[in-house]
């Protein structure tokens, strides 16, 4: 039975297989009333199937789900509930909207297929169009709306019947840039003041970010880090994290008598770090300074620069390297002018080679340094 403590959501040790081909592996995770879950990560790593698992619309191989306290999918005991019992809703990256039906109809669909009575149908189909929006369009037709309006559509549809768990699969994919932005804060306004559960499938940090109140990193049918989004930003647990969400410069590191040094130069980090003679050094955009080049510390060449607005966007890449990385400039700098770069130890991160770590030092092997790049 569930309770008012229980999650909205509970998966624990879900897998999925094809014959000897593992999709999802060990994936488990809790997501509270009333909180978004975003499952962010590159195509092909699984976040879809996760999300279809969730749904019912795949079994899984191994493991158990439990919406509200309740049991929908157990592999062990072989219980499965089918979507249609589970009481979800379901917002499409390809809106799935029936184009001979107005947007009343198509809004409405769920509520008849309960057995919802007409009049009940129609007071709740136009409190849900209100909602996003769309009050006055309910007797259109889909094809005759934006991109953007189709997307509210399917929004509408999927809270219409007040469901405990909203299921994004890539809703904002389709839309050109300038709309996805504006349907992420429309969405994450609606999202609030429904007070709604949703897992939101994206590839998007933007979009994650933004709209999550937790985000699962997911990749090779894993999730591998679930933090909160200020958390992941300035604590990713590995350098395939810190890559994927694009956090900054990757330095391949080597331990030296001076003390670190940047692989390949005679760039000096400084002393710190890992118990270990070989590391991975996160460099994050979101805390370097460019300024004057002094030697021996990190330099880098002006490749490229823009001008966005409130300041200047430079790619640089580090003296002596293939490295590129992308920082803020409220100056202009030219093209091949030589820079420093100027970082705080604490907002540095180490991740040890695993090779080379001292075993002792193994669990500790990531964290800040304790000199300024």
């Amino acid at each position: 039975m569930s309770s008012d403590t229980s999650p909205a959501v509970s998966v624990r040790g879900l897998g999925l297989s094809y014959g000897p081909a593992r999709i999802l592996d060990e994936v488990g995770f809790d997501v509270a009333p009333g909180k978004v879950l975003a499952l962010l990560g590159p195509s092909g790593c699984g976040k879809t199937t996760l999300l279809q698992l969730v749904a019912g619309l795949l079994a899984p191989s191994a493991g158990r789900i439990e919406i509200l306290g309740v049991p929908v999918a157990d592999a062990a005991l072989g219980r499965f509930v089918p979507p249609e019992a589970r009481g979800l809703g379901m917002v499409f990256q390809d809106y799935a909207l029936w184009p001979h039906m107005s947007v009343a109809g198509n809004v409405g669909f769920p509520l008849e297929m309960r057995g919802v009575p007409s009049a009940e149908r129609r007071a709740r189909v136009a409190a849900a169009l209100e909602r996003v929006g769309l009050g006055a369009m309910a007797e259109r037709r889909p094809s005759d709306m934006s991109g953007g309006q189709q997307q509210r559509v399917a929004l509408a549809r999927a809270i219409v019947a007040e469901p405990p768990l909203v299921l994004f699969d890539e809703p904002l994919s389709n839309l050109d840039p300038e709309l996805r932005e504006a349907m992420v804060g429309e969405i994450g306004a609606l999202v609030a003041q429904l007070g709604l559960t949703a897992l939101y499938v994206t590839h998007d940090r933007t979009e994650a970010f933004a709209l999550a109140h937790q985000v699962a990193v997911m990749r090779g049918g894993r999730i591998v880090q679930m933090a909160a989004p200020e958390t992941l930003i300035a604590e990713p647990a590995s350098p395939e994290v810190a890559e994927f969400l694009n956090l900054g410069c990757l330095l391949p590191m080597r331990r030296s008598e001076a003390g670190w040094l940047i692989e390949g130069t005679d760039m000096s980090i400084g002393p710190g770090g890992p118990a270990a003679e070989a590391a991975r050094l996160l460099l994050p955009a979101r805390a370097t300074l460019v300024g004057p080049a002094i030697e021996g510390r990190p330099r880098a060449e002006v490749i490229r620069t823009r001008f966005r607005g409130d300041g200047h966007v430079l790619t640089l890449r580090l003296c002596g390297t293939a490295l590129d990385i992308q920082l803020a400039s409220p100056r202009r700098a030219a093209i091949g002018e030589i820079v420093g770069l100027f970082c705080p130890p604490q907002d540095l991160r180490w991740f040890a080679d695993p090779v080379t770590s001292s075993p002792t030092n193994a669990a500790s092997s990531s964290g800040t340094s304790s000199a300024a790049a």
